[in-house]
């Protein structure tokens, strides 16, 4: 690992050379082999004079190589010695298997299905896109010519919450959040027409539309017609959402087969 500045000693416990001359002085340069020495902090020395070990940073400081006591040594003064003990606070690398959940302080539930994330907790991995829902119509449904109508959806394929409402064709999250809603229209044109579209509205508004020009191939009477149409939308808790279809010029059935309203959130 790299540092800036000094790299700490990692219990190196080094005995500093004997200082034999005290001349009524508090400073005093801490030497190993000869070589001026620095330890990590007053903390992480014992040091003992006279025969008693003395209290990091009351009775001594330490800045850089030199030690400085609280007072001027006198004649018969002895440093007995002076021992660094290094970092004796760095750990090192832990072996295999020896930190515990415990050690970690990290909360939620650990298992197969979650991992620690930054903030230290365990999440569960990529969430779920739910609610979701896609339901489709029980019976044919008959929408008037150039009229935009609600479709009725009343057969459910899946609902995973319990948030739509086969009664109503409505879906209604509950839950805020981004949404991808999408609709499919199969219709039977009673007679000739050249747009056929589908809305998704919100709350009882027009949120987005698809509309498609007909070209000549499609608009014969009897021809069935097949159009989608899919918006994201942000949905606070009490919002709702429904689909309106559309024909032009003449009535057009709308087909069980083919024809689906479905939605569900996206993971955030």
């Amino acid at each position: 690992m790299a540092y800036i500045g000094r790299t700490p000693q990692s219990g190196n416990f080094q005995v500093c050379d004997t200082i034999a001359v005290v001349n009524d002085q508090a400073a005093y340069t801490m030497q190993v082999s000869s070589v001026d020495v620095i330890p990590e902090t007053a903390n992480h020395m014992l040091v003992s004079l006279n025969g008693i070990l003395q209290a990091p940073t009351s009775s001594y400081t330490v800045s850089g190589s030199t030690i400085t006591f609280a007072s001027n040594l006198i004649t018969g003064d002895v440093i007995n010695f002076i021992q660094i003990l290094g970092s004796v606070l760095d750990l090192g690398v832990p072996s295999d298997d020896t930190v515990s959940l415990a050690k970690l302080t990290a909360t939620g539930t650990k298992d197969s299905t979650t991992f620690l994330r930054g903030d230290n907790t365990f999440a569960v991995a990529g969430g779920t896109n739910t609610p979701a829902f896609e339901a489709y119509p029980s019976g044919t449904q008959t929408i008037s010519a150039d009229s935009w109508t609600k479709l009725n959806f009343a057969t459910e394929r899946f609902d995973t919450d319990g948030k739509y409402d086969a009664s109503t064709s409505t879906f209604t999250p509950t839950v805020s959040g981004k949404y991808y809603i999408y609709a499919i229209m199969d219709v039977t044109p009673s007679g000739n027409g050249d747009q056929i579209g589908l809305r998704i509205y919100k709350n009882g508004s027009l949120v987005t539309q698809n509309i498609l020009g007909l070209t000549s191939q499609y608009i014969k009477s009897g021809n069935n017609n097949a159009w989608f149409a899919y918006s994201t939308q942000i949905s606070d808790a009490d919002d709702y959402f429904e689909i309106y279809g559309y024909f032009s010029d003449n009535a057009a059935v709308v087909q069980t087969t083919g024809t689906l309203f479905g939605a569900y959130k996206i993971i955030e």
